[in-house]
């Protein structure tokens, strides 16, 4: 009984996957094919009915299904041809249409899995066993989901870190290039944050789990691109409105050859060509196509009806920092406010920021390397937020911190806010100097703007940043924007977003916590980079290698993939209203209409599968960009499409 059991939930698993219904249906009309030749036709017909019945119940129940939820899309012409090829008596008729239908839908499972070849190759990569320390100081191997936070792990030298954590104990770098973009190493010392997904250096180092396996930024992007492939844009939904008007209008000329002819074997020939869902699906398959070449290119497209709304936009709502510079501010001005002299101050400054991941340790770091001023050892380095950094130097406490972390009595001694960003150093707990920075622009950001109004229709740009007026100001004259919104909270943000959106689409770009919630009430929304995994979940795209260049890519993406897509719909039905014409006519038995709607469906399923082939340029913004940014990009994409293979 059990066995029987066990073969009954093999056989509904079998013909609940779209695969192994055309696998039976195709399997059991090869066996009658085989019969009839050897002249026994009516085991050819009990096998032909078998094949009819075992395959139409999963195709049967989804059409009931979708017919409950008022969806009354093409599908219903296919039940209704095999109903009445069944009643005329016409099995292979009832069956081709089966199979016909089966192999469509059997299309689009290959192409999803096409598609979703990048996120396999991220699943892959990600860790699975973790070193844990235990309380005795043995350590053991276990799976990633075992770690709990507080738990201590072990991480080897050119490990991939296996959860998101801080630094308990040893020092060294880290690659975390493949999840934020930045192509060189990060010093890690005890205090420092680490990333899931990233790769250790040559140092053995002992970290501290903050955050559960499931919960880590290396999995959130994983996220991220499984949502990619659940979500069905609204061109999709096209298809089903052409049905709505398709279906009825195939029902109709049916019933009217069958009237004035008085023959239903008509009937049943325009239905049979006028049932074209292979065809309809040829839509969802050069969306996934187009999702899996943006992976390609280091798009992630994790809202598929992105592709269709970002031609329509007129409006684009930009971000500063970040987005429209690399923010990566360089140190500008070095000012001491007390006995320590500029080339110290900048000595101790920096021995503490190489441990930081801010993007101001890196202006820092890189004016030491400059004036080859060398290290110096720090100990008890932590960074937490509403703190800043802090750390002992040569026997000195130092901490860096904005003006705004500051006590009211040290703050008073300050200088007027001046334009810019800004880190104060404090020694011994007294204000020692100020450091100053300025964060570049792309040298992509203004031609970008520009070439967004001349080629793709954008008639105004606005500035919408949380940085100072003052500073935001500045900036914009220099990118030629004339609408600047500066100083701007995530509220605020938002109120002008929807202004803007009830005005005209709008197009957001950011890369901020602080970007998301206007991203959600724009029409389109691209992340650059991936620093916040709530800007990632907002936009409707994220672009990997944070770049401006790759929003034109994915714009030309979305033209190509709506050219191929309605070229295979409009002009399948083109074909499918010909065929019909030709049967209602009488010139097209029901065993030629289905075989030649077969050809047809697959005529424009083969031309949705062109939106996976390689092609040329996929954009015609051009610029020479900076030679570290564009090396950063390369190495990105090359990562991508390595995994991808």
């Amino acid at each position: 009984m059990q066995e029987a059991t066990q073969i009954t939930e093999r056989l509904q698993r079998a013909l609940s996957h779209k695969t192994g219904v055309i696998i039976i249906c195709a399997g059991m009309l090869a066996a009658a094919s085989i019969l009839l030749l050897f002249h026994h036709q009516q085991a050819a017909s009990v096998i032909l009915l078998a094949a009819i019945g075992v395959s139409s119940i999963p195709l049967l129940i989804e059409t009931v299904r979708e017919i409950l939820r008022l969806n009354f899309s093409v599908d219903i012409l296919a039940v209704i041809s095999i109903a009445t090829a069944l009643l005329l008596r016409e099995n292979w008729v009832a069956a081709i249409v089966i199979l016909m239908l089966s192999g469509g839908k059997t299309l689009e499972e290959i192409a999803t899995r096409r598609a979703s070849s990048v996120l396999r190759a991220l699943a892959k990569r990600m860790p699975q066993l973790a070193h844990r320390i235990n309380p005795d100081g043995s350590t053991v191997d276990v799976s990633i989901e075992a770690i709990e936070i507080g738990n201590s792990v072990m991480l080897h030298p050119h490990e991939l870190c296996p959860v998101d954590g801080i630094v308990l104990q040893g020092s060294g770098g880290m690659d975390e290039s493949y999840l934020t973009g930045e192509p060189f190493l990060i010093e890690k010392a005890p205090g420092a944050n680490v990333l899931s997904g990233a790769v250790n250096g040559n140092s053995v180092l002992t970290i501290q789990a903050t955050r559960l396996a499931s919960d880590s930024r290396y999995a959130k992007i994983v996220e991220v691109l499984h949502a990619s492939e659940q979500n069905r844009p609204k061109i999709r939904r096209l298809g089903d409105r052409i049905g709505s008007w398709y279906t009825p209008l195939a029902l109709a000329v049916a019933l009217a050859s069958w009237f004035f002819s008085g023959q239903p074997d008509r009937f049943l020939a325009v239905l049979v060509i006028a049932t074209p869902c292979p065809l309809l699906i040829a839509i969802p398959i050069a969306i996934i196509g187009a999702i899996s070449v943006g992976a390609r290119y280091g798009i992630i497209i994790k809202d598929p009806s992105i592709l269709e709304r970002l031609d329509s936009c007129r409006t684009l709502l930009v971000d500063k920092t970040g987005t429209l510079t690399y923010g990566k501010p360089i140190l500008s001005e070095v000012v001491c406010l007390g006995r320590w002299p500029r080339e110290v101050l900048l000595q101790l400054a920096a021995s503490l920021e190489r441990y930081s991941k801010h993007p101001l340790a890196n202006a820092v770091m890189a004016a030491v390397k400059d004036e080859s001023i060398p290290f110096l050892d720090a100990e008890n380095v932590s960074e937490s937020p509403g703190k800043g950094l802090i750390g002992h130097i040569d026997g000195h406490s130092l901490m860096l911190t904005g003006r705004g972390k500051l006590p009211h009595d040290l703050a008073q001694k300050l200088s007027p806010v001046t334009p810019g960003l800004e880190c104060v150093v404090l020694i011994d707990g007294q204000v020692a100097g100020l450091l100053h920075f300025q964060d570049q622009p792309r040298n992509e950001s203004k031609p970008f703007l520009n070439h967004l109004g001349s080629m793709h229709n954008i008639d105004k740009v606005v500035l919408l940043s949380g940085d100072r007026p003052a500073e935001v100001s500045l900036f914009a004259a220099g990118m030629g924007i004339s609408e600047v919104y500066g100083g701007k909270s995530p509220e605020e943000k938002v109120e002008i977003v929807r202004e803007m959106t009830a005005q005209a689409p709008t197009l957001y770009i950011g890369d901020g916590i602080n970007d998301a919630p206007a991203m959600l009430n724009a029409t389109a929304a691209v992340a650059l980079g991936v620093n916040s995994d709530v800007t990632a979940e907002a936009a409707g795209a994220v672009i990997l290698q944070s770049s401006l260049a790759s929003v034109d890519e994915l714009i030309h993406i979305g033209n190509r993939m709506r050219r191929i897509a309605l070229q295979s719909a409009v002009g399948g039905m083109g074909l499918s209203l010909a065929g019909m014409a030709a049967a209602a006519s009488g010139y097209l038995t029901p065993i030629q209409g289905v075989l030649l709607q077969e050809a047809i469906d697959l005529l424009s399923i083969l031309n949705s599968l062109r939106m996976i082939l390689p092609t040329g340029p996929l954009s015609d913004f051009h610029l020479p960009l900076l030679a570290s940014h564009h090396e950063s990009v390369i190495e990105a994409r090359s990562k991508l499409v390595s995994a991808e293979h």
